[in-house]
């Protein structure tokens, strides 16, 4: 593997493409260098289009970008997408710390897009994403920036696909549990849904 030489300004549009999904991330990672490696770069600043191939891995502090491919593009107002594609059979991923806290959010998929301008992530077939200790899995999930909320579908881009091995299914811990909440021995615990988490309830 090769390590691709770009300018410091692309480096800077990449990593903050790369951050902005979450706003919870790390606000250290800001400051950290970014360190892009792949087995080629193209670069058309014309088109204001990057791509790179080959075992591509982007990091910046506690954020690291995994995949096969990942295509920037640049419009006129200066806002960034992004797409990371994984070979058939593999799966793109990512991983960041959250700000002040002991946990990472985390996510794959077989596409996942980022538009700095909506702040809409979008993780397309086999898709799962991770945040602390609460999970959701499905063959699509859209991760709204600005209202931190999720979407999940059990079929591609947004549709349901009925059937059993088709459902959406998340992990969801409770919420602010105090030491008086927690059930007696031999009681079932009571989970309550996180109120930004929206799914898709199949009939």
């Amino acid at each position: 593997m090769t390590s691709a030489r770009l300018p410091a300004r692309l480096l800077l549009c990449i990593a903050l493409l790369a951050a902005a999904p979450f706003c919870s991330a790390e606000k250290a990672d800001r400051e950290k260098p970014v360190n892009l490696e792949s087995d080629r770069a193209t670069v058309d600043e014309i088109n204001r289009v990057h791509v790179f191939d080959g075992n591509v891995t982007l990091s910046q502090g506690t954020l690291v970008i995994r995949s096969d491919k990942l295509v920037v593009k640049q419009d006129a107002e200066g806002f960034q997408n992004g797409v990371a594609t994984a070979n058939p059979g593999k799966l793109a991923r990512f991983r960041v710390k959250r700000d002040g806290k002991e946990e990472y959010v985390e996510g794959e998929a077989e596409r996942i897009e980022y538009d700095a301008k909506t702040e809409v992530t979008k993780f397309f077939n086999r898709a799962w994403v991770k945040s602390g200790d609460d999970e959701v899995r499905g063959q699509f999930i859209v991760y709204d920036g600005l209202r931190e909320n999720y979407s999940v579908t059990s079929g591609p881009a947004g549709t349901v696909v009925p059937g059993r091995d088709n459902r959406v299914r998340a992990v969801i811990q409770p919420k602010n549990k105090t030491p008086v909440e927690a059930a007696a021995p031999g009681q079932p615990v009571r989970l309550q849904l996180a109120p930004n988490l929206s799914n898709t309830r199949q009939e």
